[in-house]
């Protein structure tokens, strides 16, 4: 009896965590979103001497918004390394920061992501430091990104 009440315990725990991620984000409670209490996510400082990944291509993904995030990706990865990515990837999959997103699959399921990425790309153009847009997004800021904007691919933002 007790085996079976841990996998239901259990099977209801993931059956949780995975709503809260398919969840649109104006529908999730407070504390799903970033500027509540919560710790910050993993991030870097700084950019490393070295190469930093690169996202994946554009072209494996069917659907306009995903593609948009993954080529702006592209273009801001040295911003995308020193972000915070509120999915809490970095507990779950172990990710150290925004970038790690879009160099898998891992971006193109999820809207926090594709949020934060497409504010990121936003903030960069407007000339906000790396910093400066680590701040906007701790705040929430990426939540009014407005998506229609890029639901043709290739977006003009």
């Amino acid at each position: 009896m007790g085996i079976k009440r841990k996998w239901v315990s259990s099977g209801v725990l993931v059956a949780g965590m995975v709503a809260a991620v398919l969840l649109p984000i104006s529908a999730r409670p407070v504390g799903l979103q970033s500027g509540g209490d919560e710790p910050v996510p993993a991030y870097h400082t700084q950019v490393p001497a070295g190469e930093l990944p690169q996202p994946m291509d554009p072209a494996e993904f069917a659907n306009p918004v995903v593609k948009n995030s993954y080529a702006l990706a592209a273009k801001v990865k040295k911003v995308l390394y020193q972000q915070p990515c509120y999915c809490h990837c970095d507990r779950s999959v172990g990710h150290s920061s925004l970038l790690d997103c879009f160099t898998s699959k891992h971006g193109s399921g999820c809207n926090i992501c594709m949020a934060e990425t497409l504010y990121s790309y936003e903030q960069t153009k407007k000339g906000k430091t790396p910093a400066q847009i680590r701040e906007g997004i701790q705040k929430g800021e990426w939540r009014q990104i407005d998506a229609a904007k890029y639901e043709t691919y290739p977006a003009k933002p």
